[in-house]
């Protein structure tokens, strides 16, 4: 079991969600689901929390209702080994949702996500710091990130 696990609450849409995101990614499964009982404000039976597995990371989702709301400041990202993995995740995450600067996207529950391309860690480690602004500069023009443009900037 990990020590730490993303938990992410929906309106009522947390089943929904999870079958969403295991279809995205390999290696993922709908792992538990739990229902409300009785004496709680959601009828009986409805979907309380969903644990799912995305890629081997454990995610919960809740049907929360109303009052919890997405918002940027925190995101899921995925790092990417291709420019065919980058293109995948960003076209299929933000289907219904909105699509946004610098590798980033909302999904169709408002959920925000980072398409990173691996070579990204290692662009923006460079010692060369005119290097290291070129790709910042670079990527800083985009919306979806892609590689060949990000190292022909280096």
């Amino acid at each position: 079991m990990q020590k730490i696990t993303t938990f992410l609450t929906f309106n009522n849409q947390a089943e929904e969600a999870a079958e969403w995101y295991t279809s995205i990614f390999k290696n993922s499964t709908i792992e538990r689901i739990t229902h409300y009982g009785e004496g709680t404000p959601v009828p009986a039976g409805s979907v309380m929390t969903v644990t799912f597995q995305l890629d081997g990371q454990e995610f919960i989702a809740l049907n929360g209702g109303s009052s919890f709301a997405f918002a940027e400041g925190i995101s899921l990202y995925v790092n990417c080994e291709t420019q065919e993995e980058v293109d995948t995740y960003w076209e299929k995450l933000s289907e219904g949702g909105e699509k946004g600067p610098c590798g980033w996207l909302k999904d169709k529950f408002g959920v925000s996500w980072q398409i990173v391309p691996a070579v990204m860690d290692r662009l923006l480690a460079d010692k060369d710091p005119e290097k290291v602004t070129r790709v910042m500069q670079a990527m800083m023009k985009m919306s979806k990130l892609d590689i060949a443009t990000l190292e022909a900037a280096a």
